[in-house]
């Protein structure tokens, strides 16, 4: 199978920016044994040849925003679209670290990252309990010899209150549980994650002290040190 733009992936690096060619179009160049699970079949409107599409869209260290508003128990699309207050998706890719990120001091952070029902990637973070509630689902799937990629995880903003003074004040943490996923949803995303570099650059320091993490690949292409660029350009994928 043959690109016009391979992706890049690497270890851990400097955040950068980098001018994102056109989408690639996979197109079968003759016999292969095994196509990634997230490419689907699409004909070009231009020729009526077959061609391989991905099926999700991802601008690479730029996933959709997905916000937690823990004093609303509310998620969002970048503080505008909401989504309710339930989330459900089968993470692609995830760490759990602590930094100075946001402008929001050093905290302990735990960042997934998923694709939405239209094919975006998207990041979502959490911090404080919700972390600590995070580590009680990872634990079990563990012991199991899952991950959490191997099922569809739900996150649900719970109510809390305390009082300090006399004064009671409301807010939410997030609670997580899960379900078994369908198995050719699970490949197409680990294939994903495999081939691409999920990674998010307005979080991205080069100082977390990173706790865990799962298929989370900053490229190596901006790493400010490196003695020379990468040969392949950054590759934007084009959802089916």
């Amino acid at each position: 199978m043959s690109t016009k733009a391979k992706p890049q992936r690497s270890a851990t690096t400097e955040a950068g920016t980098a001018t994102a060619p056109e989408a690639p179009v996979f197109t079968l160049s003759g016999p292969i044994t095994a196509v990634p699970a997230y490419l689907t079949e699409k004909a070009d409107e231009a020729t009526g040849e077959v061609v391989q599409v991905s099926r999700f869209r991802y601008l690479p260290g730029h996933p959709r925003q997905v916000r937690f508003d823990a004093k609303a128990g509310q998620f969002n699309i970048s503080g505008t679209v909401p989504l309710g207050n339930s989330l459900s998706f089968i993470p692609l890719a995830w760490r759990v670290f602590q930094d100075d990120i946001l402008n929001m001091g050093r905290k302990l952070w735990a960042e997934l990252f998923f694709a939405d029902d239209k094919g975006a990637i998207c990041a979502v973070l959490f911090h404080g309990y919700s972390v600590e509630n995070l580590y009680r689902l990872i634990e079990p799937l563990f012991y199991d010899d899952l991950t959490l990629a191997d099922v569809t995880v739900k996150v649900t903003a719970e109510k809390k209150q305390t009082t300090k003074d006399g004064k009671t004040a409301t807010y939410y943490i997030a609670q997580f549980s899960y379900e078994a996923a369908d198995a050719a949803e699970v490949a197409a995303r680990c294939d994903y994650a495999r081939d691409f570099p999920i990674w998010r650059a307005e979080t991205y320091t080069g100082n977390a002290d990173l706790r865990i993490q799962h298929a989370y690949t900053v490229p190596v292409e901006d790493e400010p040190t490196s003695p020379e660029p990468a040969a392949d350009a950054l590759a934007l994928p084009q959802a089916a």
